[in-house]
């Protein structure tokens, strides 16, 4: 188990997630995003910029004002303007960002590090004296020169951040060197620590689970994963990932509330929910060979991890292919209040297996066979 139990969870899909290629939140539906986010328990949403547009500013103070339980961030430059229109909105808290890799310090802004410390405590000391949640995190940590970091870390906690943000931007960070990063900022600062991974080389879920263990307090996620290229750690898969280990630790979030969570968020921006999508995905719950149905048909936990029914979902069984074993075709049966012998449903299941060599089957073909060979 982790060292440490408490954690929060920051959902960005109202600011990562808008990045994502194709999406395009209007008002209604990002204040639809952030209601149900604040009805599944996140503890923090972040959200767009004020300073993108005129309607982010908008939309950003009218959430703001919304009452809901859940602590409403935004996620802006590290300059005094921006910090300003973050704090006219109404923001709760000011994530500040910058970038410290000397990658994106030579494209980006060109400063150095002593420029960048600078600018952070004018912003920062700003931000105090309105009594705003702050967090800053060093844009692309891990191509950062670790003596960099340290030097950053340590000057901004000094200067009173709340918190501060390791942020994996391009997705480059292995599992190890997230831990081995987190633990090092861990043993250096004494706020907060925050974790945002990218998915490219696809270990966002075991980077942020990665960073929990080494003492991250705040996990960064989005719905589905949606964000800037192929995005970053979904919402379902850092829930999967806890709750596979102890499903005490996201108890307090309203589980059943993340299917549909998904859903609303893959028809805004036009996809669908990916196959392999933690919890979410149709086939999430699915069992098909006979081996494994003979076994989760005795004791769903010999092939299931996760509880289907705590996140609003039931299993499927499947029987209409040949791969299909005689206890799932006794089971099919006593859903249908079909009594088959085991000698029944072992020739049923033969029987399956030949027409599904021949060519694919449907459900109803299938049942229509079963009763053929009730007793």
């Amino acid at each position: 188990m982790p060292p440490h139990e408490p954690f929060a969870l920051i959902d960005c899909t109202l600011r990562e997630g808008e990045q994502f290629a194709t999406a395009r939140f209007s008002s209604a539906q990002r204040l639809a995003i952030a209601e149900a986010l604040d009805a599944f328990g996140v503890e923090y949403i972040e959200l767009t910029s004020p300073a993108a547009s005129p309607q982010s500013a908008r939309d950003l103070a009218l959430i703001a004002r919304r009452g809901l339980r859940t602590r409403v961030l935004t996620h802006v430059r590290c300059h005094p303007d921006d910090a300003r229109l973050a704090v006219e909105c109404g923001a709760q808290g000011v994530n500040l960002l910058y970038a410290t890799s000397e990658t994106l310090r030579r494209a980006s802004h060109g400063r150095a590090i002593e420029a960048i410390l600078s600018e952070a405590e004018a912003v920062i000391g700003y931000l105090r004296r309105h009594n705003v949640e702050i967090r800053f995190s060093c844009e692309d940590t891990f191509r950062t020169d670790p003596a960099v970091l340290a030097r950053v870390y340590a000057a901004v906690a000094a200067m009173g951040v709340r918190r501060v943000g390791l942020a994996d931007t391009v997705g480059i960070a292995t599992p190890r060197q997230v831990y081995a990063t987190v633990a090092a900022v861990r043993a250096a600062v004494p706020c907060e620590i925050e974790f945002h991974g990218h998915n490219d080389a696809g270990c966002a879920v075991a980077n942020a689970y990665c960073a929990y263990e080494a003492g991250a307090t705040h996990l960064d996620v989005t719905v589905l994963g949606i964000g800037e290229r192929n995005g970053i750690a979904s919402l379902g898969g850092v829930v999967a990932r806890l709750a596979s280990l102890d499903p005490a630790l996201v108890a307090r979030y309203d589980l059943a509330l993340l299917p549909e969570l998904d859903r609303m968020v893959a028809a805004m921006v036009g996809v669908p929910i990916p196959f392999d999508a933690p919890i979410s995905s149709p086939y999430a719950f699915h069992h098909k060979a006979g081996l494994h149905t003979r076994a989760v048909l005795s004791d769903p936990r010999s092939y299931e991890v996760l509880d289907p029914a705590a996140f609003g979902r039931a299993r499927t069984v499947a029987v209409a292919h040949r791969l299909v074993g005689w206890h799932a075709v006794a089971e099919r049966g006593r859903e249908l209040g079909i009594a088959l012998s085991e000698a029944a449903a072992r020739e049923a299941a033969a029987r399956i297996k030949a027409l599904g060599d021949d060519h694919d089957l449907d459900g109803t073909t299938v049942d229509e066979l079963l009763y053929e060979y009730a007793e």
